[in-house]
Order: structure tokens, then C-alpha cells, then sequence
């Protein structure tokens, strides 16, 4: 089946909902992202299909304690993706108020106290507004990073990266080149408060 207009909406909102924490609310919605993976191109639906079924056929208090295990005590498997590009400096506090600009834009807001770079909640902006595929294509060097990191440690989340930046142009050599760059030294380790969103943990979420 040929891939409808909006495609693009779909996929985003069907990447958020797989790489959120699977309580029981975004478990009880995988029956309607597997339908709607039907009307995906090939190359976003089959990684988005491999971590539906990975969700689908787990036992839920496992797949909470992994996901934990992953993203909140991993910092390079960080979901926030400025800190791929500013670490913990005063340079990410400024990234975060670009963030915050595109949610207002698109008379949005970032739910449940999470940064505006938070890439679930970046994806939901993108189901909605060109303004969060805008976010994502200047992230690019995050996304390739993330992407990196989980394929190292072999999680099946790796895939719902790889579906995401199918939905992406190409990466331009400059960004090929700033990933590998970091992939070396890792990021900025300036310690400094993101003000106006208040100090991050070690995870990158605020406390």
C-alpha cells in the first residue's frame, strides 16, 4: 500500500508513543499503532512494527525496569536532545528556550514536566506542526548519536530511532562529521543551571 499524504504525522505520533515510558495507558494504545504502521512506507513501518512487537509480547514490569535501566541511568541513550550538542552548559539552557519557541508557535506545551527537547514529546510537535520537523532536522547530529548508542547496546529501541530519521532528509557531511566528532569526546560537561527550567539530574531531567 502507497503512503498517504500525512504519512509523515502518523509516523511521528506512532515513534512517540514507542520510545515513552510503557505504562499502562501507552500499552493499552499499541494495538492502534500497529494498525496504523499499515499505511507507513516499508523502511519506517518495519522498525516501528519490530518495537510494537517487542512491547506487545513482553511482560510489562520487565519492559518498565529495562526502559528505566536504558534511558534514565545511560546518559548517552538520553531521550533530551540538546544534550547530545551542550552537555550540561549554559549553551543548552539557550537551545532549550529555541525548543520552548516551537511549542508556542504551535500553541502547544510540553506535558508532564518534561523539557522541550525531550524527542517523544519533539516528535508530537512534528505530528502537528512542521515546526517540530524543523526541531528534528537541526538535531540531526542527536538523533545519529542516540541511534549510535542503542545499537551498542543492542536495545530494540534503536530501531524507532532508525524510523525516525527515515523520515528525515539525509544527514549532510558537515553533521556526519560534528556526530563522529562527539561520538569521540562525548558532550560539554560545563556545569551550569538551565534557567528558566530549573537544574537536570544526571538522566537530563529536571529533579
Amino acid at each position: 500500500m502507497s503512503a498517504g499524504p500525512g504519512w509523515r504525522s502518523v509516523a511521528a505520533r506512532a515513534a512517540s508513543l514507542l520510545l515513552r515510558y510503557p505504562d499502562e495507558p501507552v500499552l493499552d494504545a499499541l494495538p492502534l499503532v500497529a494498525a496504523a504502521l499499515a499505511d507507513l512506507p516499508a523502511p519506517v513501518a518495519g522498525p516501528l512494527g519490530a518495537v510494537a512487537a517487542h512491547r506487545a509480547g513482553a511482560d510489562p514490569i520487565r519492559l518498565r525496569a529495562d526502559y528505566v535501566e536504558l534511558f534514565d541511568f545511560r546518559r548517552r541513550c538520553c531521550l533530551h536532545l540538546t544534550y547530545y550538542t551542550c552537555g550540561d552548559t549554559r549553551r543548552r539552557g539557550e537551545a532549550l528556550v529555541g525548543f520552548a519557541a516551537g511549542y508556542r508557535a504551535a500553541g502547544l506545551a510540553v506535558v508532564d514536566g518534561e523539557l522541550p527537547d525531550y524527542l517523544p514529546a519533539v516528535l508530537d510537535l512534528a505530528a502537528a506542526d512542521r515546526g517540530g520537523w524543523r526541531l528534528l532536522r537541526e538535531n540531526r547530529i542527536g538523533l545519529d548519536l542516540l541511534a549510535e548508542a542503542l545499537t551498542r547496546e543492542q536495545s530494540v529501541y534503536r530501531h524507532a530511532i532508525e524510523a525516525v530519521r527515515e523520515t528525515l532528509p539525509a544527514a549532510r557531511p558537515a553533521d556526519l562529521a560534528a556526530a563522529a566528532r562527539l561520538a569521540r569526546t562525548g558532550p560539554p560537561d560545563e556545569q551550569v543551571g538551565l534557567e528558566p527550567y530549573g537544574p537536570l539530574n544526571p538522566t537530563g531531567s529536571r529533579a
